[in-house]
């Protein structure tokens, strides 16, 4: 991997981690586009450029972090059903993230979904998170262990199911963000612990700083624009994304998940 590929890599995983638009599909089609091979150090690379992410959220809200337990203890909750899936189903989900086709299909199904979701939603004036609240989110949060339907989508979503207001809903899934992503990373990185490709520390370093850098960019701009115009339009890019990661399927284009 080069210093330049490195960085679109990373730019890619910081505009779409916190979107409802699936980074799995963006890092597929990444991929095929530079002609990347999807070795080990690429998978790593992918997946610890995670962290850069994970901090733009801490920094952006600090002062959340730090406002009391009771902000962790729902988290927790929240943050439980996914975990239990992922070890249970942890190898069955890695076989999912080889299938374009699955990918592909959840995009589109949930490109639709999204079409529908501010006209359901639009009475929601809640803008609490109450106790019983992030148990749900967490549920939804496993839908999105799917490669292709989105964390982000899945868990704001399941927020608005529970008649949060659209932004409480989004920031919420940043929160969430931070312990899913930092146990998902952290356990993939114990397990490559052994092959830890020392002689590309800097590929990593650059990796997360751009990731960081990008995804506070892409927070903000994600919530003026679902504020002001809702999730129609990521909808219509879900469903164009689907389609083109088909359309590469059918032409035999290589596409190896990173």
């Amino acid at each position: 991997m080069t210093w330049l590929e490195a960085v679109i890599i990373a730019i890619v995983e910081g505009l779409t981690e916190y979107l409802p638009v699936s980074s799995t599909g963006h890092m597929m089609i990444t991929q095929a586009l530079l002609g990347i091979k999807s070795d080990d150090f690429v998978k790593l690379f992918t997946i610890n450029i995670q962290f850069g992410a994970i901090l733009a959220v801490v920094v952006l809200y600090w002062k959340r972090f730090l406002q009391s337990l009771e902000f962790y203890y729902k988290l927790f909750i929240a943050f439980i059903p996914a975990a239990i899936v992922g070890l249970l189903f942890g190898d069955q989900i890695d076989l999912l993230l080889e299938n374009v086709t699955v990918v592909a299909y959840a995009l589109l199904i949930g490109g639709v979904i999204l079409l529908f979701v501010d006209k359901l939603f639009e009475g929601n004036e809640q803008n609490k998170v109450g106790y019983f609240q992030p148990l749900v989110i967490g549920i939804f949060q496993c839908i999105a262990l799917i490669p292709g339907v989105s964390r982000s989508a899945a868990t704001i979503i399941g927020g608005m199911t529970m008649k949060l207001n659209r932004k409480t809903a989004a920031e919420f899934s940043f929160f969430l963000a931070v312990p899913t992503m930092f146990a998902a990373s952290a356990y993939k990185l114990l397990k490559a612990s052994d092959n830890f490709p020392f002689q590309h520390i800097d590929l990593l370093i650059l990796g997360n700083v751009v990731a960081f850098l990008v995804a506070i960019i892409a927070i903000k701009s994600f919530l003026h624009v679902l504020l002001k115009y809702g999730f129609r339009a990521f909808g219509y890019y879900r469903i164009a994304l689907g389609l083109i990661l088909l359309e590469l399927k059918r032409r035999g284009v290589p596409l190896e998940i990173i």
